[in-house]
């Protein structure tokens, strides 16, 4: 099984080209800063990792992201080795992006760009080129400017871990 799972931030704004003949497709290309759990001194405190979408998840990452937006990519890792101009080989890895979803709400990255207003702050694409929201989520939530929904008073008797 060739899984990969990963929550980090867009280094850098993607890259979007489209491929020639008939029917057009969008690739895009970006990379993600992932945060390592346990950091030791003189090492570095992230890795980075390099993401390839087509389609409508190209698309979806043309339109709404840009650098600094905090992702949850779900693919499935593919080499992408080559010789460079010396002759020598390179060896290096992609993430084949599967899925893709918010990791946290407009508010939160500070608003951002584009058009997406935020509204499901985990939904994504998935590998269809549909939208999919977040299990349990059942429309717009009003989040406080924290990025947490407000809960109503009186509902205590209603919540399973009151």
């Amino acid at each position: 099984m060739n899984k990969v799972i990963l929550m980090g931030r867009l280094t850098r704004d993607p890259e979007v080209r489209y491929s020639q003949g008939a029917s057009q497709t969008a690739v895009a290309r970006f990379s993600i800063a992932v945060d390592r759990r346990f950091k030791r001194e003189g090492e570095p405190e992230a890795d980075f990792f390099n993401c390839t979408a087509f389609g409508r998840q190209a698309e979806f990452v043309e339109k709404y992201l840009h650098k600094g937006t905090k992702m949850l990519v779900t693919g499935r890792i593919q080499n992408d080795n080559y010789t460079n101009k010396d002759g020598q080989m390179v060896y290096s890895v992609r993430v084949m992006v599967d899925e893709l979803e918010f990791a946290e709400s407009k508010n939160a990255s500070g608003g951002g760009q584009g058009g997406y207003d935020g509204g499901f702050n985990n939904g994504g694409f998935n590998n269809n080129g549909g939208y999919s929201a977040p299990a349990g989520n059942t429309g717009r939530s009003n989040p406080l400017s924290d990025g947490f929904m407000n809960i109503p008073d009186g509902i205590d008797e209603e919540l399973p871990f009151a």
